[in-house]
């Protein structure tokens, strides 16, 4: 056991949890049979399915635990098994009771004790998410957007992943992958809670073997795409769908090479054995040697300190949720992220309907919700992997890059607008890959300029945007506008104008987002600069 207790894997670990448990991604499969067996109509299943995406988004909870096991403790005794545990409980409870509702082994309940259900079942999405983002951060502080690019991209093809399970052991039965749901990710996770620790950092080649991890998410997103288009293409045979999932279990135990790999270089460098960090590592840019660690000021200026170019004066004490609410920067990254995550996730949501007023085909359609997971991937992980690339070589700093995403996503949202042929796979691609950046930038922004200290609980009440804006997005400007434009007896829209204005608007929000993120770019840059130089006067790596 002593051999497995090392922060790569942990990392392992991390990963295979993280590929487990994005259920909530997967509604669609099981909406059908959860509106029919409980005699809901469309309204109230669309206000069952609010309560799913409250749940995956508000994670103040679980960072708020994941502070307390983690903090309150002197020896970090694998504390974020706790954060672990409580996240496997809840998903077992909800989809466990949706499932006994839908098959009839509980008395029908009412919608909001349904509401509840599902709440806590898309819930522990975020107990999984945190314990994996902020432990794995905390275990390679000098590659931030790396790790949590991976975590955060392996979360996003995680419902992909779940679906191949489906097509080949249950397909066509939604009432049992209802019931997987309830096993599989609560299962995984208990089997791998105890590995995920919080580690001393040491001075192997992380970066050689993140981007073997970077390698194999890279390869599995390349797999899912490939089986995607082929399943809305033709019908795969049973035989031929338990294939396609073996090859898939075959990579998903890929990282395990990568993480035997470097643990058996790093023991040839250091002979001692990996044990568990006696506090928590210091947060990115900082080293064993030169443990100074920074976070905005809860003043007004809220500015660094410095002496000079090369010699820091930081607080030394990480921000709480409290002291990071009372800044300016925290205010910019929440409107920031409500403008970019809530519009992309508002444009997922209504992907389907904006199709059918654009007269794409059902199988188009399905391509294209389909895929969505996979752009979110290469979003997710490419941020993380290029915002470490440019800010460790050229010394550009981290929100330059939610810059650029965001403006790009206005881009996207001009292009749907627009309604030319083809016009949902161009701006599907570009608005998918800078919604799923927003995910990886967001977390390793809010641990470097609040510090790592109570990142759980601060980027997850950021990450609260993403609902908020998808309401706003959702129902009062989409719904309000399409509704107004619609005719006919089924209330149904036809043509370009059904979704112009609404997607002219989210751009020009997304432009909202990209001015709110040069600001926090402006207020940031000084602290990068002085950071990356401190970095090349004590590296640790």
């Amino acid at each position: 056991m002593e051999r497995l207790s090392t922060r790569w894997m942990a990392t392992v670990a991390s990963i295979w949890i993280q590929s487990s448990c994005g259920s909530s991604y997967t509604f669609s499969v099981y909406s059908s049979v959860l509106k029919s067996s409980q005699g809901y109509d469309q309204s109230t299943l669309d206000t069952v399915s609010v309560f799913k995406d409250i749940g995956a988004n508000a994670g103040v909870l679980s960072g708020l635990l994941y502070s307390s096991v983690t903090l309150n403790t002197r020896r970090v005794r694998g504390g974020p098994w706790v954060v672990h545990a409580a996240g496997a409980i809840q998903c077992f409870l909800g989809y466990f009771l949706m499932w006994a509702s839908v098959v009839g082994l509980i008395p029908q309940p009412g919608v909001p004790l349904m509401c509840l259900f599902m709440f806590l079942a898309a819930h522990s999405q975020t107990f999984f998410n945190t314990a994996n983002v902020v432990s794995s951060l905390q275990n390679f502080p000098d590659y931030g957007g790396t790790i949590v690019g991976i975590m955060k991209g392996f979360l996003g093809i995680s419902g992909a992943i779940l679906i191949q399970v489906y097509d080949a052991l249950c397909k066509g039965k939604p009432s049992t992958y209802l019931l997987m749901l309830a096993l599989l990710p609560a299962f995984v996770t208990l089997m791998l809670m105890f590995l995920v620790r919080i580690y001393k950092a040491t001075t192997g080649d992380d970066k050689k073997h993140l981007n073997g991890f970077s390698a194999v998410a890279l390869a599995i997103a390349g797999y899912l795409m490939v089986i995607i288009i082929l399943e809305n293409i033709v019908t795969l045979p049973l035989w031929a769908r338990i294939c396609t999932l073996i090859f898939l279990l075959l990579l998903l135990a890929l990282p395990l090479g990568v993480a035997i790999k470097a643990q058996m270089e790093d023991s040839k460098r250091s002979p001692q054995t990996y044990s568990t960090a006696k506090q928590i590592t210091s947060p990115k840019f900082s080293t064993a040697e030169d443990p100074i660690e920074y976070h905005e000021l809860p003043s007004d200026e809220g500015q660094v300190r410095a002496t000079s170019v090369n010699e820091m004066l930081l607080d030394e004490e990480h921000l709480n949720l409290l002291q990071a609410m009372r800044t300016v920067n925290f205010w910019l990254l929440f409107i920031a992220m409500m403008c970019g995550m809530g519009s992309g996730l508002a444009t997922i949501n209504n992907m389907s309907q904006i199709g059918e007023s654009l007269s794409y085909t059902t199988v188009e359609i399905n391509n294209l919700v389909s895929l969505w997971s996979i752009w979110n991937f290469l979003g997710r992980f490419g941020a993380g992997y290029i915002s470490d690339y440019l800010l460790h070589t050229r010394g550009w700093a981290r929100p330059l890059l939610m810059v650029i995403t965001l403006a790009t996503m206005a881009a996207g949202h001009i292009v749907i607008a627009s309604g030319f042929p083809g016009n949902l796979y161009l701006g599907s691609i570009v608005v998918g890959i800078c919604y799923g950046s927003q995910w990886s930038l967001m977390p390793t922004i809010s641990s470097e300029i609040f510090g790592v200290r109570h990142m759980g609980t601060i980027f997850n009440t950021i990450a609260i945007a993403s609902p908020v804006g998808s309401y706003i997005y959702s129902v009062r400007v989409i719904g309000y506008i399409y509704d107004k434009e619609a005719s006919g007896e089924d209330d149904s829209c036809y043509g370009t104008r059904c979704f112009m204005l609404s997607f002219l608007i989210m751009a020009s929000v997304a432009l909202l987002g990209f001015l709110v993120a040069v600001a926090l770019f402006f207020r940031t840059r000084r602290f990068y600069q002085l950071a990356v130089l401190r970095r090349l006067k004590h590296p640790s790596r």
